[in-house]
């Protein structure tokens, strides 16, 4: 007889059926932890495919693969600023198989930006990691002159509206970077909203707009040929792939608008499960060939604890909410 049906029928003999049918649901959780993984390993990103988010999951998901002993694939669900496929982890067993990896917008952001969203992020999901953090860029047309974020300012504050700031569209990252330059900063720069960041970039290299946020993966190209030209990262500090770019916070203080990436799965997965999955994230985001990999993407991998990435969302949420309803910004 397995320990779990002994100790059961122990007791059974000493407290009667109805206190060990009690204790029943906590038996069955500890033997699901002890056997997991006992099947292939699903990792929801809310994009589609090809873009940062999915890159870094991918990268994740091999590197984990052969440590968990099944495989770990990505199920790419997009849609709705992210929403369809939070809510379909929200939804999910809490067995630890299905698990989403999701950025800022997800994570800190979309509480604010939608009036009702079918999901709590505080109570619908057990936070596994915070697993890194990445910068945009803040890139011009080289017809704007400036050399540095203080020449952007200078600009800016004595031609106000004059410079144009294109983004992904209302309430993308790249639109809450700039609205949160205008803020800080006093400026003011007029938002252009796209479908999408290729066209914005399209308008940005043909110089219909001035200004925009963009990640290092789409600019680098185009930074190297001098076709744009890249003034500050968004990340609080400067980014270890990028030293010589300086932080937009040396000219703004308290200017930061970094994508970060979390793990998390439904709430109610068994804490052992939880740190199993944390415990090899972490290990995952320590290697070499993850660094390697991810050069590309300027991502600097972090793999905290489950408990640091729940108060770092708190706070998050908190920060963004701030921001949204200063600037009024609205989804599309």
């Amino acid at each position: 007889m397995h320990e779990q049906g002994r100790v059961l029928m122990s007791i059974f003999r000493a407290t009667g059926w109805a206190a060990a049918l009690a204790m029943a649901p906590v038996f069955v959780a500890t033997a699901a932890a002890q056997t997991y993984p006992a099947k292939p390993i699903r990792i929801v990103v809310p994009y589609p495919p090809g873009g940062g988010t999915d890159i870094v999951a991918r990268t994740l998901a091999q590197l984990m693969t052969p440590a968990m002993g099944q495989q770990v694939v990505v199920e790419n669900r997009g849609g709705a600023g992210g929403n369809i496929g939070m809510d379909a982890v929200a939804k999910s067993p809490p067995d630890g198989y299905t698990l989403v990896f999701a950025i800022t917008a997800q994570l800190a952001v979309n509480p604010s930006l939608f009036p009702k969203l079918p999901y709590d992020l505080i109570r619908d999901y057990a936070p596994i990691t915070l697993a890194g953090i990445a910068p945009y860029l803040l890139v011009i047309h080289p017809s704007v002159p400036a050399k540095s974020m203080k020449d952007l300012l200078t600009l800016a504050r004595n031609s106000p509206n004059e410079l144009r700031y294109g983004s992904a569209g209302n309430g993308s990252g790249s639109h809450l970077a700039g609205e949160m330059l205008n803020s800080l900063a006093r400026v003011k720069t007029m938002h252009i909203p796209y479908k999408g960041g290729a066209p914005a970039m399209t308008d940005l290299i043909a110089g219909q707009v001035q200004i925009s946020y963009l990640t290092y993966t789409s600019t680098s190209s185009f930074l190297r040929t001098g076709r744009l030209r890249a003034l500050g990262v968004t990340t609080v500090k400067r980014s270890p792939v990028l030293p010589d770019l300086p932080a937009i916070a040396e000219s703004v203080p308290g200017y930061d608008s970094s994508v970060w990436y979390g793990a998390l799965a439904p709430a109610g997965t068994p804490p052992d499960i939880v740190a199993r999955l944390n415990r090899e994230f972490v290990a995952a985001l320590k290697t070499q060939e993850l660094r390697t990999r991810l050069t590309s993407e300027a991502f600097e991998a972090i793999g905290s604890t489950p408990e640091y990435l729940g108060d770092y969302m708190k706070k998050e949420i908190a920060r963004w909410a701030k921001l949204v309803k200063e600037t009024g910004a609205k989804m599309d």
